[in-house]
């Protein structure tokens, strides 16, 4: 007698919130992502489905709860401890993205070995390369850690057994979209298997103490491919940011639960792996013999680091009926918006006029800081006048015109004086109450009174 087997129920499942449908949408129900739903095999329920992440205790009250500083493991590279708030916690649990090449896999693998030299025990499981491709890369990179312990291995099941039976310090994962459970029938990389293997190493990560660092793949938007809840179970977010064509990467901090985000790591890419770079601010401004008009030095702030960025600025009448607005490292949106408002308080127009904006080095500027130095660029490009080349700028431009202060001005300030800066234009808010040695504030409080004080500069 033949027995017809059970026919496997298709679902189909967001890409971004892990949310299922009996049929395809162009929309998610649940998180109103477009063409996110993908064709998936309904899962079964594991056992370890609703467990908790972190160990159960009973109700307290906060008062009585004793607040521990919990010790920080380094990993041997200063700038790596930078971003991760001073170290790695005992379970903790990390996730680094970022684009293929980049250098991932790299920098792990030197940390591991710095580690492994300092008489830790490290393991390194890789699911994308054999062992003998780990060996040729550190070999390559003048890596010797002769203690260092590889695992090839992508099963969650044989990997937390082996993780639970020699309790390693430090556990690195490349990486999470390999790895798959057997409790589940979807494929590795599927919403389910990334959501259920993280939760899973997350969970024994807080059980036994272990520091556990998993790499993520992104998509080609650049965000951490998988579901946006694989950044809410772990404990810190990095990003490598950068140019693959370039030397010099960035790694970024987006969330930490034990230091400061949007820390910044800077980093070159050396046949020697990567190297971390001391003082940054030297990337990120351009070494001319001489002034040269639409070049403003801003002071920004990335995480407790102040960060000297030259911001360029190249205006040029249009020939098209559409002048065309260009940002290469600031927002596109804020452009626009500062143009009207150049417009309309400082009597600068721009509509007929070609704006090309570049924050050199790649890097990538966010704060709202970057308004004032970005003005000031363009309105020297437009009048072909060069500013001084000791002129720091930072400060927020609002609708109105008016100059508003920024957070932590006193550290800018004195960070932009140690580079030998003379000159400085900020919002009268931040104007320091003691003098700095050796460098000349201007307080402005108006985009007029920045622009007027920029041309009375020698």
């Amino acid at each position: 007698m033949l027995f017809r087997s059970a026919k496997v129920k298709s679902v189909y499942v967001c890409q971004s919130c892990g949310g299922m449908s009996a049929k395809w949408q162009g929309q998610c129900p649940n998180c109103e992502a477009w063409n996110s739903m993908e064709e998936s095999v309904e899962e079964k329920a594991s056992n370890s489905r609703f467990q908790s992440l972190a160990k159960a205790a009973p109700k307290q009250r906060l008062a009585i709860i004793e607040a521990e500083d919990l010790p920080r493991l380094s990993t041997g590279i200063d700038e790596f401890d930078r971003v991760l708030g001073g170290g790695l916690v005992t379970g903790g649990v990390a996730l680094i993205g970022g684009d293929p090449g980049i250098g991932k896999s790299t920098l792990l693998l030197q940390a591991l070995a710095v580690m492994s030299a300092r008489g830790d025990s490290v393991l390194y499981v890789s699911g994308e390369e054999s062992g003998s491709q780990i060996a040729l890369r550190a070999k390559r990179l003048g890596v010797q850690a002769p203690d260092l312990e590889v695992l090839a291995e992508i099963q969650l099941e044989k990997l937390l057994a082996t993780i639970e039976l020699t309790r390693p310090t430090v556990v690195v994962v490349d990486s999470i979209q390999t790895i798959y459970s057997e409790a589940l029938s979807s494929a590795p990389g599927s919403v389910a298997q990334v959501k259920e293997c993280a939760a899973q190493l997350t969970r024994l990560a807080k059980a036994t103490g272990v520091c556990m660092i998993m790499v993520g793949h992104v998509t080609k938007e650049g965000n951490l491919a998988g579901p946006r809840v694989l950044e809410h179970i772990v404990d810190t977010v990095l990003y490598f940011e950068g140019d693959t064509h370039s030397s010099f990467r960035l790694v970024r901090a987006f969330k930490n639960r034990f230091g400061a985000v949007n820390e910044l790591g800077v980093f070159a890419m050396t046949d020697k792996g990567l190297k971390g770079v001391a003082n940054p601010s030297a990337l990120f401004l351009s070494q001319h013999d001489q002034t040269v008009p639409g070049s403003c030095v801003l002071v920004t702030q990335e995480g407790s680091r102040p960060l000297l960025v030259e911001i360029q600025a190249l205006v040029d009448t249009a020939h098209v009926p559409n002048p065309r607005r260009l940002a290469l490292g600031l927002e596109q949106h804020r452009l626009a918006m500062l143009l009207a408002v150049l417009h309309r308080h400082a009597g600068i127009a721009c509509f007929d006029q070609d704006v090309f904006l570049n924050a050199v080095g790649g890097v990538k500027i966010s704060e709202p800081a970057a308004d004032l130095a970005i003005l000031l660029a363009i309105q020297s490009s437009m009048k072909n006048k060069a500013l001084p080349k000791t002129l720091i700028v930072f400060g927020e431009v609002g609708l109105a015109g008016e100059i508003r202060p920024c957070p932590r001005g006193q550290e800018r300030l004195k960070e932009a004086a140690k580079l030998g800066f003379t000159q400085a234009i900020v919002p009268k808010a931040n104007a320091p109450k003691s003098k700095i040695p050796g460098m000349e504030i201007i307080a402005v409080d108006r985009i007029d009174q920045a622009i007027q004080a920029a041309r009375n500069l020698d």
